[in-house]
């Protein structure tokens, strides 16, 4: 794919605690906080973008790291030149104090930036609460965004950090004791559902991150985890990105039916509709 030129988005910027950050904007309807992947917002993370607004809701794309509507994929870039642009915004990454790369059981701290965010998307856009969908380095923010009672339906799409170079990282994810706490007592008196995406060969997700998940919030967490045959084989890296790069989005793909899992949440918790009937 070429660069976006991010037609069809509104920009806006929001600030918290003296942290500004550019925001992007799609659609009307309850809010969808969409916390893109490393390198950043890409042009496939856009078109997720346009499924959620598609669907009926505000899609509100936060500009974490990366240059927002940038294509990574070595196939329109070159292999050094998408070399280079990973490498820059990883390192963006690294150098901020606001994302808890190795450390757990600790929420990062951009998450009470994004809670600000998504308590004001909520009194923007209406509606019985606000969404989250994280990515990769941003899978676990969805979870940690859910002490807030206004998030109402949390996405953890692989779900990456803490980097599983020790079997007790693998075993854990980015979130505090305290917060964990608060959301398993939320999926205990609200009801509250956590959606969770993984491939199944995918050694940044191990399968034991979904197993302490499903542990500590017992029925509340629905695992959705496909075989890696079902991925993109376009995709530029081993399979990985469930709703973006190595989505197939065409019916009857199982990654095509994870993504209408994901919008189904949203369209049942946001929007007030009936779950679609199973086929």
């Amino acid at each position: 794919m070429a660069d976006h030129d991010l037609s069809g988005f509104g920009k806006s910027t929001f600030t918290h605690d003296g942290a500004t950050r550019r925001i992007l904007r799609r659609g009307t309807g309850p809010a969808v906080i969409v916390m893109a992947e490393i390198p950043g917002i890409t042009p496939k993370v856009l078109e997720f973008a346009e499924h959620v607004a598609a669907a009926g809701c505000t899609a509100v794309l936060p500009v974490l790291f990366g240059e927002p509507g940038r294509d990574p994929n070595p196939a329109a870039v070159g292999r050094a030149g998408a070399g280079r642009y990973l490498a820059s915004t990883m390192w963006q990454v690294c150098v901020s104090r606001e994302f808890t790369l190795l450390a757990t059981g600790r929420s990062s701290r951009v998450v009470g930036w994004l809670r600000a965010l998504a308590a004001a998307e909520h009194e923007r856009c209406g509606g019985p609460g606000v969404g989250a969908v994280g990515m990769c380095l941003t899978g676990g923010f969805a979870l940690a965004m859910a002490t807030d009672e206004r998030l109402v339906a949390p996405v953890l799409s692989q779900p990456s950090l803490p980097l599983a170079c020790t079997a007790s990282r693998a075993g854990a994810i980015d979130i505090s004791p305290e917060d964990l706490a608060v959301v398993r007592g939320r999926c205990e008196r609200e009801g509250l559902q956590v959606l969770g995406l993984r491939f199944r060969g995918d050694r940044l997700v191990p399968g034991g991150r979904f197993a302490y998940l499903r542990r500590e919030l017992g029925d509340a967490f629905v695992a959705v985890e496909l075989d890696d045959g079902a991925a993109n084989p376009e995709g530029a890296l081993a399979p990985h990105s469930v709703l973006t790069e190595h989505l197939i989005d065409e019916p009857g793909q199982p990654t095509r039916q994870a993504l209408d899992t994901v919008l189904d949440l949203f369209r049942t918790r946001l929007l007030g509709e009936r779950p679609a009937p199973v086929v």
